[in-house]
């Protein structure tokens, strides 16, 4: 059962407030590349999958005279989504007795699953797990099932009373936060929201009618709801957002640390971002929101009252910077639980991130500060999920100018885009002052798009797939991983033709946002293993959040294992070839929040670049790019208080990184003990 298949899988995209946007170009294509299986009955439950209103997919369900429930759930995201039928059998306590899964997964990686429960003895085998239990009235939670799935949690909890034990292990509570009674024509329906507790590192929400029969689940981005009744979605979004902003608030309320008096870190070794080298036995004053002095600790002392705070055998580091986020409701806090004060977010919901951010800056919410791109792709088969969608010149440059007007600084482009349109968007751009910057679309290399005027290439894959030209036509597929996968081993990082490339990104002052930790996750990691990505925190995770993890990377072609670790090895090289040269190279992540920098960081030092570097540009450089550099990206007088203090020494040891202690941003103070424990990750320290 997935329920955060999505939020695992699934790039928040952009969409322009009802009643504002310039005209756009609608599509519910991506829907079109689902087949549904033959012989499903005419009463089944039927359910839509959208993202960003775009119809994507189905989810279907149906009982048989044998009393066995079936379903089949697939949705499109851009050639990837998975296909899967479900044939399982509840007793009345709610609690799976058998259970039947075959397909594929969001990758197309083939998958299958069984569980049965027989003389007490429960067994369960998937693609990454096989096991055997007692049964004890505990739910088996299917490692691949969809979203439909969550109404038999929901049943199963409220049988036991509001919370049931897990298999293979972990324990689910719910709570139900809303009631709601829907009217479409002449038909009624009451309906109640569910908040799931044990699953993921916040809540899960699941609409059910009233018999506990899953209704609606997800959010404006991604949504799943009954047939007939689409047009409810906005209001059991906008429902479900209050109750999400209430406990934001709450926690807000409960976990920043405001302090009245003047705070002093005393005696801590600083990096200098500057000059990129640490500075032993500094004193940092911070008064409100500033940085008030900053000097030996001999010679600043705290003034009166002031709270002082010991960094002897620590290291203070600027707030860190994420630059490539689709920043969701939770993120706040993972990325402060790991010294991550701003985010670059490269497409997002505007009204919910626009409401976020003033939510954000007003107390109401935690949250790192945030940079908000706009987000532009093409209609078709393979389109981002998003209703920004153009087709002509005019419109791409009505575009920029929308986004121009909200204050946004940088363009985002995407894999579908008519290459054509490229120039007069970053023609259109470029007059805002604005960067441009993106996947490289389908029909064009990397160096076409630079030719055409790109300040920034997203994502490593596309970098590779420069050298390979007879593909760029099938790069809004997943073929722009899958052919890098496959043949990125053999491209010459020192060879002439890599050297042309880069002397050509050097010439037009081009950064790349590599994001190399998803390409780790996708080449490398294979089913039933922890990625190395999380080996250090996965012991401390809730159990279903942690088994998430073990489904493996891209599918893996029989004697291709190699040859796809071969290829991310490469990568690696590539990325150091360019910092090498001067290509500013920047520190994104575009996976789960938090956790997934500190492995950015640890990959680009495993790349060759020394820790100071890769430190002062997660930190300087990236404010630099993003021109904030007057008062982000150093620990220096006069600029805002974002301040990481780490138990340790990453400028020597990188993976130091992973022990924050105590976060700052604008002068508040988040202790990420305190942010884990809120996000049901265990033990005292990092």
């Amino acid at each position: 059962m997935r329920i955060l298949l999505a939020s695992f899988l699934v790039a928040l995209v952009s969409m322009m407030p009802a009643g504002q946007q310039p005209a756009s170009t609608q599509s519910n294509v991506q829907a079109s590349l689902i087949e549904v299986p033959p012989g499903i009955p005419s009463d089944a439950a039927r359910y839509t999958v959208t993202m960003m209103g775009n119809r994507a997919g189905t989810n279907i369900v149906w009982r048989t005279p044998d009393g066995m429930t079936h379903a089949f759930f697939a949705f499109n995201d851009r050639g990837r989504g998975p296909r899967i039928t479900e044939t399982y059998a509840s007793g009345t306590d709610g609690l799976l007795r058998s259970f039947e899964l075959t397909g594929n997964d969001y990758y197309k990686t083939p998958v299958s699953e069984t569980f049965s429960v027989s003389n007490g003895q429960a067994t369960w085998k998937n693609q990454a797990e096989q096991g055997a239990k007692a049964a004890s009235r505990a739910l088996y939670v299917p490692l691949n099932g969809g979203v439909a799935d969550a109404g038999i949690l929901v049943k199963a909890a409220l049988a036991q009373g509001g919370s049931v034990a897990l298999l293979p292990e972990g324990e689910a509570r719910v709570e139900r936060v809303l009631q709601r009674e829907l009217h479409n024509g002449g038909n009624t329906m009451p309906v109640s929201l569910y908040a799931i507790s044990g699953l993921d590192l916040t809540p899960n929400y699941v609409w059910v009618d009233d018999h506990n029969d899953l209704f609606a689940a997800g959010a404006s981005w991604m949504m799943t709801i009954r047939d007939g009744w689409e047009s409810s979605a906005a209001d059991l979004q906008k429902a479900q957002t209050e109750v999400e902003r209430v406990r934001a608030e709450s926690l807000a309320a409960k976990l920043e640390h405001k302090s009245a008096s003047p705070v002093a870190i005393q005696h801590v070794a600083l990096f200098d971002s500057t000059a990129g080298v640490v500075v032993p036995d500094q004193t940092v004053i911070v008064s409100g929101t500033h940085i008030d002095r900053v000097g030996a600790a001999a010679d600043v002392q705290p003034p009166s009252g002031a709270t002082v705070i010991d960094g002897r055998g620590k290291t203070l580091l600027p707030g860190l910077w994420d630059m490539h986020a689709h920043v969701a409701p939770n993120d706040g806090m993972m990325n402060l639980a790991v010294g991550v004060t701003t985010v670059r977010d490269l497409a997002n919901d505007t009204d919910e991130l626009e409401a976020r951010r003033k939510r954000i800056d007003a107390g109401k919410e935690i949250g790192t500060r945030i940079f908000p791109a706009g987000f532009i792709d093409g209609p078709g088969p393979y389109q981002g999920p998003t209703k920004i969608l153009a087709s002509t010149e005019q419109q791409a440059r009505d575009y920029v100018r929308w986004y121009a007007g909200l204050g946004y600084r940088q363009i985002k482009i995407y894999s579908s885009l008519n290459p054509a349109l490229v120039p007069a968007i970053v023609d259109e751009a470029h007059k805002h002052g604005m960067r441009v910057s993106g996947h490289i679309p389908a029909g064009m290399t990397a160096s076409d798009g630079v030719r055409a005027g790109m300040d920034e290439i997203q994502h490593a894959n596309f970098l590779m797939l420069n050298f390979m030209p007879d593909v760029k036509d099938k790069t809004m597929t997943p073929v722009r991983f899958t052919e890098v996968a496959r043949r990125g081993a053999a491209i010459d990082v020192n060879g002439e033709p890599m050297r042309d490339f880069i002397a050509l990104l050097k010439d037009h002052h081009v950064a790349i946002d590599p994001t190399v930790a998803i390409f780790e996750e996708m080449f490398v990691n294979r089913a039933g293993k922890i990625p190395e990505s999380y080996t250090d925190i996965a012991p401390r995770l809730p159990a279903q959040f942690r088994r998430g993890l073990l489904g493996g990377g891209l599918p893996v072609p029989e004697g291709m294992d190699q040859t796809f670790k071969d290829t991310f090895a490469n990568m690696l090289r590539l990325v150091k070839v360019m910092y090498d040269a001067g290509i500013p190279v920047e520190s994104g992540t575009d996976s789960i929040a938090g956790f997934t920098l500190e492995r950015e960081l640890e990959l680009h030092v495993k790349a060759g670049i020394p820790a100071p570097r890769v430190l002062a540009d997660a930190t300087l450089g990236a404010a630099r790019i993003m021109k904030a550099d007057d008062q982000l990206g150093s620990i220096t007088a006069g600029k805002l208080a974002d301040l990481v203090l780490i138990d340790g020494h990453p400028e020597t040891n990188i993976s130091d990184i992973r022990r924050p202690t105590l976060v700052m941003k604008d002068g508040v103070i988040y202790y990420p003990n305190e942010l884990d424990r809120e996000l049901g990750i265990g033990g005292t320290s990092r």
